[in-house]
């Protein structure tokens, strides 16, 4: 009985580990907190909560199955072919042995690698005259395509008058849609090629938003999530860390959160209609956003 439970137990949990690993769910060009995830659709939904439930149910009664003609280990079995049935119909193997994403903190992080951009803010706090100024260090061994990208923006003054659109306080602050519409629009069908995801989503790195696989133009989020493991989860997701600030981020914890969440979820800004209608629009009805005064190579 044990050798049989010992022979069966790796390929369970290989399968079980994948599926978790490849359950999508990321909403158009923002990440999505652990919340918004769990109520996101899922095409695959081995990894979840119900199906570790299953699991430990089906185990037990393998294991203590003795009566009832071993119906127990008959169902705990089907559970097992299911599973790997799933996974290997919903699953690319090329993911199985991706390392796990280094922390932005460790030794993978060299400061004089890539080029350094300083942010000047304005209306910290939504407070006219109120200013700052933040420092990010690119890391184009990190993410070549998105380092390429963003400092291709710089150069043309993408940034400059760019609103804070999307301010969560302990999961991030979004911002990279140009104020002037004709502008934006240039750029809004200029998707390049996705980053495999070497660093991990930790307080204050910076990251292209995504509405998925090789989407990412010009919209960008700063991880402001300070607990242990920041926002980790957002890796899975494809969400590939560019750069890190390196000066300034409690200028970056000031920028104005009062307006939450963006429409429709919540009452905050809608990203279409700032795509329309640019500045004109949110100074008429977000007029404490916190906004990027110049951007510049130092």
């Amino acid at each position: 009985m044990m050798l049989r439970i010992l022979l069966l137990l790796p390929p369970l949990l290989l399968a079980s580990i994948t599926a978790a690993a490849f359950v999508p769910g990321t909403q158009q060009m923002t990440p999505c907190t652990s919340a918004q995830q769990a109520q996101a659709p899922r095409a695959y939904d081995v990894g979840s909560k119900r199906s570790t439930s299953s699991f430990s149910s089906a185990l037990c009664a393998f294991v203590s199955d003795d009566s009832d003609n071993g119906k127990g280990r008959r169902n705990f079995l089907r559970w097992f072919r299911r599973t790997l049935v799933a996974a290997a119909t919903s699953v690319s193997l090329d993911g199985l042995w991706q390392p796990a994403a280094a922390n932005a903190d460790d030794a993978l992080f060299d400061a004089s690698s890539g080029r350094t951009v300083e942010f000047v803010i304005q209306n910290l706090d939504g407070k006219e005259g109120q200013s700052g100024k933040v420092k990010i260090q690119l890391q184009p061994e990190w993410a070549p395509r998105g380092v390429a990208r963003f400092e291709e923006l710089t150069e043309v003054k993408f940034w400059d008058d760019c609103r804070f659109f999307r301010v969560l306080p302990g999961f991030i602050v979004q911002f990279g849609i140009n104020g002037t519409p004709s502008t934006q629009e240039k750029w809004r069908g200029a998707a390049i090629t996705d980053d495999k995801v070497k660093v991990t989503n930790s307080r204050g790195t910076v990251v292209f938003a995504t509405s998925g696989p090789n989407s990412r133009t010009t919209q960008l989020f700063v991880n402001t999530n300070g607990k242990p493991g920041g926002n980790a989860f957002l890796d899975k997701q494809g969400f590939s860390p560019i750069g890190k600030v390196i000066e300034g981020m409690d200028i970056i914890d000031q920028c104005y959160s009062g307006y939450g969440e963006g429409a429709p979820s919540g009452k905050g800004p809608s990203q279409g209609l700032i795509q329309l209608k640019g500045n004109s629009y949110l100074q008429s009805n977000f007029p404490a956003l916190t906004y990027i005064e110049s951007a510049k190579f130092v």
